[in-house]
């Protein structure tokens, strides 16, 4: 089912950790196999090696998703690296669904303050306020969220 790419020692890893798609460290007697710089995180990681609670702690702050104890086999070690994928294409798409709903707000948010503004200084209500904004947006072929922006800067230039 899977290919080795290629063996590396974890020293070695350095910044091409990031791009790396899976990682398994097995441990060698007192070498406890997770040996990752702090900070760095991984896309996928997965350790082998005793069973010692903070082994186990620090392959989680390493960013393994996946942590499996000695002895192993290809039928007990290929299911846990399938579970350790799909739970971190799950972790993927809720980053970006948060990701995507901030993204929404903030423009909501800079969508609400130059629709006040025009309502303010323009004296325009909020559907004409929002109007404005909207054909100004088509008619400039820019963003709504542009044109929010060219507005706050042009009638409240102090925030």
């Amino acid at each position: 089912g899977l290919d080795v790419q290629r063996r590396v020692l974890v020293g070695e890893l350095g910044e091409g950790a990031r791009q790396l798609d899976l990682v398994v460290a097995v441990g060698r007697g007192d070498r406890e196999g997770i040996h990752l710089p702090a900070g760095r995180r991984l896309r996928h990681g997965g350790g082998a090696g005793s069973t010692k609670h903070r082994t186990g702690a620090r392959a989680v702050e390493a960013g393994a998703i996946a942590y499996v104890v000695k002895p192993f086999t290809p039928e007990r070690l290929l299911p846990q690296i399938e579970v350790a994928l799909s739970r971190h294409q799950m972790m993927r798409a809720v980053e970006e669904e948060a990701s995507d709903a901030i993204e929404r707000l903030e423009t909501r948010k800079t969508l609400e303050r130059a629709k006040g503004l025009l309502q303010e200084k323009m004296k325009l209500s909020e559907p004409e306020a929002f109007r404005w904004i909207q054909k100004a947006s088509m008619d400039r072929r820019l963003t709504m969220t542009e044109v929010s922006l060219a507005v706050i800067e042009q009638l409240n230039p102090s925030a």
